[in-house]
């Protein structure tokens, strides 16, 4: 009997299995990212990998399960059964969601010989403010700087630090918080640092579009009395008036202003009601120590200024005041779903030398964007000076000419960032003025820079290696793709390459961390595949094509750079850029679907690049296209009517396979 029994659970167990597909659903991912915090569109793509240990598998048909609790039988979305293919952007269809709600969802598929697969783990997403109306935060400024003269502009104005207390009554359940600052922020919760992006938002076109990040604060708050700080740096919404090239102030053609922030705290209490904190009238200001900050010439920090627990509760808010409303019009606020930046390594000086008494070079080894941090203990009032650059001079001293910004090369001893107008020489330099308190360490907070060197003056002793290391800085795009051979000049030509990239990965892919920073549409043109190839691009070049969009003319034509510095060289017309430069916009919309499946975003681009081909034809003559910068930099004649009439070909073949994918039958001729 016994035996009969182990035979009958046997065949069970068989019949169960031959009945379940060898396959299994892992990786769920909405919008591109795992479990993600603030999602603002109102119906998200979903996503999921298939895994097998057998071959020859396939998904013949899937369902999606989404509810409002964990363990929920799909009462916000039951998909049902989908005879489909498809694993990649399947556009969630359920019932309406609300700002700020979580929900969970499962996928099973079903496989070629129709076997269903078990139900994959729960994933969960949660929705960021979705409507303008949801935002009850006001943007607010610190005090006013007035009508200021362009050599007014470089003089110390201190970054404004914001604050606000609130008491907490209740057993706090969740709290989120919903935050942008302009041009850049730093968001403190009970004297500690929220999250681990900096250099936030990404940039944007903010006449139309403001990024806004979330934070889960559940484990930051505390029962009684809390405190908020924001501290706010210019950024690109207030850059400083450069004369690049001796000509392009990009303040001319961006939405500028002074700093501003805003933020809205969601407080849940495990009694079912909520408490909302948001940036107002009640909050208060005051200065910081950051005297002076540009995203190009650097930042002067004087230790000595510092407010001790500005951002604690219990702070003396002597000499602050009442924060301003901002009224300056914005565009509308929007999750941030590219990779913000953060610090993604550290490195360690290989070598310090001495090319002249009392100037200190650091060796980093290796060429980067980003940071140097100081580690020092010396006398208050002392002013140490950290100059950036790529190369060095014969004699050992820096060569920083090849990191000035936008050719700003007019010799003379002010060539540092001194508060009295643009320097004759524009070169990258952080100034820390110390506290004298002990050890202290000096990290930038509102600025970045390419460079492998770093010049260190005002030091009254020799420093070691340990006084300075780079935080390397760029958009946290993960890789996705490797490659090693057996030529080693193949790999180092490989890992080149991506310490580049990285570099020129700032929220726009620019063509220099340092001289330029602009987001070129050339640049992605000539590298996007090979980031493909090596790094999760998805978000960040959708980000990318939105920017183009934003920064479009009204004729049709995409611009050079965007956000839209005023730079169009070889003009199409319009202040639009070259062909080769704005046909960046559908390429990305083309290699996005290609890549990651994104199809939503060519159905909603579509007709902007069905504008900028009309644009082109009405610009060509018999069909020849004769604009483009063309062979970049080259020393011998260009072809630009051969390059330019290439690259209005390949817009044109790009807007009939979109045309082709999205059934417009009347565009694909």
């Amino acid at each position: 009997m016994k035996n009969f029994l182990y035979l009958v659970l046997a065949a069970g167990l068989f019949i169960s299995s031959s009945l379940q597909a060898a396959l299994t659903v892992e990786n769920l991912r909405c919008e591109y990212h795992v479990n993600p915090l603030g999602i603002d569109n109102a119906q998200p793509e979903l996503d999921w990998v298939l895994e097998s240990k057998e071959h020859n598998q396939k998904q013949s048909a899937y369902q999606v399960m989404v509810s409002s609790a964990e363990h929920g039988g799909g009462d916000l979305w039951d998909s049902g059964k989908v005879l489909s293919n498809e694993s990649v952007g399947v556009i969630y269809a359920g019932k309406a969601l609300s700002s700020g709600q979580r929900v969970f969802w499962k996928v099973r598929v079903w496989d070629g010989e129709d076997k269903p697969t078990e139900y994959s783990h729960t994933a969960w997403w949660e929705m960021g403010l979705l409507a303008p109306a949801d935002w009850e935060a006001k943007w607010i400024s610190g005090k006013p700087l007035g009508k200021l003269t362009e050599p007014e502009m470089f003089a110390d104005h201190p970054a404004p630090l914001l604050r606000k207390e609130f008491a907490l009554e209740k057993k706090i359940q969740r709290a989120r918080i919903y935050v942008s600052g302009l041009g850049y922020y730093e968001l403190h919760l009970n004297g500690q640092r929220v999250g681990d992006q900096v250099l936030d938002p990404g940039w944007t076109t903010y006449g139309k579009r403001v990024l806004y990040s979330t934070y889960d604060v559940t484990t930051q708050l505390q029962g009684g009395t809390n405190a908020l700080g924001l501290m706010i740096g210019n950024g690109w919404y207030n850059p400083l008036p450069l004369r690049m090239w001796g000509a392009i102030n990009p303040r001319d053609a961006l939405a500028i202003g002074e700093p501003r922030a805003i933020l809205q705290l969601v407080v849940e209490f495990a009694d079912g009601t909520t408490q909302t904190v948001t940036t107002d009238e009640s909050w208060k200001t005051g200065d910081g120590p950051i005297l002076r900050n540009s995203v190009y010439l650097g930042e002067v920090y004087d230790a000595r200024k510092e407010q001790a627990g500005w951002d604690r509760a219990g702070f003396a808010e002597t000499n602050w005041t009442a924060a301003r409303i901002a009224t300056e019009p914005l565009g509308q606020l929007r999750a941030q779903e590219a990779p913000p930046i953060r610090i993604t390594r550290v490195l360690k000086p290989v070598k310090i030398t001495e090319p002249k008494p009392g100037v200190y070079i650091f060796d980093m080894g290796q060429n980067f964007a980003g940071w140097a941090r100081l580690h020092i203990k010396c006398a208050a009032g002392t002013r140490i000076k950290m100059r950036y650059g790529e190369l060095l001079y014969k004699d050992g001293s820096l060569n920083g000419m090849t990191a000035v910004v936008g050719q700003i090369k007019g010799g003379g001893t002010n060539y540092v960032y001194d508060g009295t107008g643009q320097p004759k020489t524009a070169f990258e330099l952080d100034e820390y003025v110390l506290k004298g308190e002990g050890d202290e360490i000096y990290t930038p907070h509102f600025t970045f820079h390419g460079f492998r060197y770093v010049e260190v003056t005002g030091l009254s002793f020799k420093p070691d290696l340990t006084m300075l290391e780079g935080l390397r800085l760029n958009s946290d795009v993960q890789p996705v793709g490797e490659f090693s051979c057996s030529n080693d000049m193949f790999n180092r030509i490989q890992e080149m390459v991506l310490w580049t990239e990285l570099s020129n990965l700032f929220s726009v892919e620019s063509d220099c961390p340092h001289r330029e920073k602009f987001g070129y549409g050339g640049d992605i043109m000539a590298a996007s595949e090979m980031a493909m190839f090596n790094f999760d691009m998805s978000r960040f070049y959708t980000k990318a094509a939105h920017d183009l969009a934003d920064a479009a003319r009204t004729n049709g034509g995409f611009t050079e750079t965007a956000p839209y510095v005023g730079i169009a060289d070889e003009s199409l017309g319009g202040k639009a850029g070259p062909i080769g430069w704005g046909s960046s916009h559908p390429w990305l919309i083309w290699q996005l679907y290609q890549y990651y499946g994104e199809k939503r975003l060519m159905v909603e681009q579509y007709d902007a690049v069905r504008k900028w081909v009309g644009f082109l034809e009405n610009c060509s003559k018999e069909n020849i296209l004769d604009n483009g910068i063309s062979d970049h930099e080259s020393l011998v004649p260009k072809p630009r009517a051969l390059t330019g009439t290439a690259f209005y070909y390949l817009n044109a073949c790009l807007l009939k396979n979109m045309a082709d994918v999205l059934g417009k039958t009347n565009d694909s001729d």
